[in-house]
């Protein structure tokens, strides 16, 4: 293989972005495929939580979950929902959702595939950060977990020993020390978990952008059109394949995110992959908010503060990818913020509140798309990350960089197989 290959990336959200710096900084030749602004509203990475949570080993699902099937289709707004109408096309998705995790010795499998994806996910992000000229929007400070008491926590102690098998350490707070780490919250939370190998980003969307702009600065090309396929020949990609015509290259890097699954299907590869849509509120000049981003384990949202204001995400939606927003789901996170933290106002005004939807590209199993394409070698597969898009976009970037060059990869990739759902 030349030392300098032409690589084409589909995809500028995260992933792509990460992937395109860890490719420039290897010497090679990147073009992007992007139709959208990177780093802008419509893509998924702009309104992620901001975790760098190196920590979240598990899969979505989880033993004994299907019992919770009837409640995600009655209550459209609950934490975890499935439209009626999409439910017929999502059901192969979810019946693979639900096998994926069922019983704990699966669950631990899948925590090794994510640690050894995530593991040092912070300053990996660090380092990406100074280079492109961000430093500011990665902390490590750690993360925090709320409880409302010390049972609400030894009910996750399966999930929680899992982790400590994968080399996770923390930080038990009683009620006194969690008052003194966070005296903005609510009174009813009385046990923390701090893990403190983690970090946090103050704007993953700036952050995305700064990284596209670092590769373009470095030579990289960024072509605002949509990839609809590939041309191979014998085995070898000759050209990716756009609404305005062909891109020529010699390797392709399938970063797409949620629309992935048709460009898989004509690298050879049938995938299985759902729009999980996510939402967040962010409130503008928060008058109360947490030093450490928290997650609350009651009301399974995530609060941080970020350079546009104090951000609450959470709720999974499964529905068809274009399908309107619901955006009766973000108002239920910003009710949720108004009780987690008192010092907030009850009437704050309509302009301080931004509300939010995106699209998680998410597998049944929890594990991303990582690995070469049935139908050449020149294609990689690199999406499916869902929850962990973010803190896994580091180590997913190097590994691209590893399969373009046809090197061996610093961690098994084998669990990430893209042929694992044939």
């Amino acid at each position: 293989m030349p030392e300098s290959t032409h690589v084409v990336i589909i995809g500028a959200g995260i992933i792509g972005a990460a992937s395109a710096y860890q490719l420039i900084r290897a010497g090679h030749r990147v073009t992007l495929i992007e139709p959208g602004i990177p780093g802008d509203q419509q893509a998924s990475s702009y309104g992620n939580a901001g975790w760098l949570s190196s920590h979240s080993v598990l899969p979505p699902a989880s033993p004994g979950i299907w019992l919770q099937v009837p409640k995600w289709l009655a209550d459209p707004l609950g934490p975890l929902a499935v439209r009626w109408k999409y439910f017929p096309r999502a059901l192969p998705w979810l019946i693979r959702y639900l096998s994926a995790a069922w019983t704990y010795p699966q669950v631990e499998r899948t925590a090794q595939g994510l640690r050894s994806l995530l593991k040092g996910a912070p300053a990996l992000h660090q380092e990406m950060a100074e280079q492109a000229g961000v430093a500011e929007l990665i902390e490590q400070r750690g993360l925090l977990h709320a409880f409302t008491s010390r049972e609400e926590f030894k009910k996750d102690a399966r999930a929680w020993a899992i982790r400590k098998k994968e080399g996770v350490v923390w930080q038990e707070l009683e009620a006194p020390a969690l008052r003194a780490l966070e005296p903005d919250l609510d009174p009813r939370y009385t046990f923390g978990v701090l893990v403190p190998e983690t970090g946090s980003c103050r704007n993953p969307g700036a952050y995305t952008a700064a990284l596209i702009r670092y590769a373009q600065e470095q030579g990289a090309q960024l072509i605002q059109t949509q990839a609809t396929g590939f041309r191979i020949e014998n085995g070898r990609l000759k050209a990716v394949s756009t609404q305005h015509g062909e891109v020529l290259c010699e390797r392709a890097v399938i970063a797409a995110g949620a629309r992935a699954k048709v460009l898989a299907r004509a690298a050879g590869d049938s995938v299985s992959l759902e729009t999980e849509r996510g939402y967040h509120a962010i409130v503008e000049s928060p008058e109360a908010s947490p030093r450490i981003p928290t997650m609350f384990a009651d009301c399974k949202v995530i609060v941080n503060t970020m350079q546009q204001g104090l951000r609450v995400a959470g709720q999974v939606e499964i529905a068809a990818t274009d399908d309107t927003p619901d955006w009766r789901r973000a108002e239920i996170l910003r009710d949720h913020l108004l009780t987690l933290y008192p010092g907030l106002p009850r009437d704050l005004p309509t302009e301080r509140i931004k509300l939010w939807m995106g699209r998680r590209p998410s597998t049944p199993d929890g594990l991303p798309c990582i690995g070469y394409a049935s139908s050449s070698q020149d294609i990689i597969h690199a999406y499916g990350h869902g929850h962990v898009g973010l803190v896994s976009s580091a180590r997913t970037g190097r590994l691209v960089a590893q399969l373009v060059a046809q090197q061996p990869t610093e961690i098994p990739i084998k669990p990430f197989s893209p042929q694992r759902f044939q």
